[in-house]
């Protein structure tokens, strides 16, 4: 059996962002918003970490891969955006790396500096995945259950957040800096560079927020807590 790698980046966002809403209605009887917006991105950030490891363990490969969906542009004159989120994989293989080296591969049509080692994207990214994962699954589990104290928890959200909003915005700076914005449609830039980092320019302003209330308030009474 197979499964397709944009169904896999759904199914597995869907199930972590499931699991925290669970555990939290489990707990406390009661959603919220706020908590569940981030929620889904927490669970997102997960799963890029997974595959912002495998930039670095697999870069040859991303680099093979990234001629491959380059050839297949060419060939057909398009993106080739449906056929790559369509790939199909084996179930026995949906840890493997094949499809976070396949997703960096596709996004290098649109930023060659994940095939570039001294680039600030390719960088910046690693960092995200090795260090982001813990405290991000840390911020979720306080977040859903309340077993830190929300001060604790506020200042650690204020360090993440703040990170992913500043270092996004860095990114995004670089790539017109570059002048890599020259080389690819204004469709594209809107789509693919835009479009793609608005969750890490979006929710990190929601997660300040979030955060900022923890501390000032001193409870969580911002997620909903009674």
């Amino acid at each position: 059996m197979t499964i397709r790698l944009g169904s896999l980046a759904v199914g597995v966002i869907a199930v972590l962002t499931a699991a925290g809403i669970v555990v939290r209605y489990w707990v406390h009887a009661h959603l919220n918003v706020w908590f569940c917006l981030l929620s889904l991105f927490f669970s997102t950030n997960l799963l890029i970490c997974y595959w912002e490891t495998c930039l670095i363990r697999y870069f040859d490969l991303i680099r093979q891969r990234a001629g491959y969906w380059r050839q297949r542009r060419e060939e057909t004159g398009r993106s080739p955006f449906v056929e790559f989120l369509t790939t199909e994989i084996p179930l026995t293989k949906i840890l493997s790396p094949q499809a976070g080296a396949d997703m960096w591969a596709f996004y290098t049509l649109y930023d060659e500096s994940y095939t570039d080692k001294r680039t600030y994207g390719f960088n910046i990214d690693i960092a995200n995945g090795f260090f982001t994962l813990v405290p991000t699954l840390i911020l979720y589990s306080a977040f859903a259950v309340a077993f830190l104290p929300a001060h604790f928890a506020g200042i650690l959200g204020v360090m993440l957040f703040w990170q992913w909003e500043y270092a996004t915005s860095v990114y995004m700076v670089s790539f017109y800096v570059a002048g890599r914005h020259k080389l690819i449609s204004r469709a594209d830039v809107a789509i693919y560079i835009w479009g793609a980092n608005a969750t890490w320019l979006l929710f990190p302003l929601l997660g300040l927020y979030v955060s900022i209330r923890l501390i000032v308030d001193g409870d969580y009474s911002v997620l909903g807590y009674r």
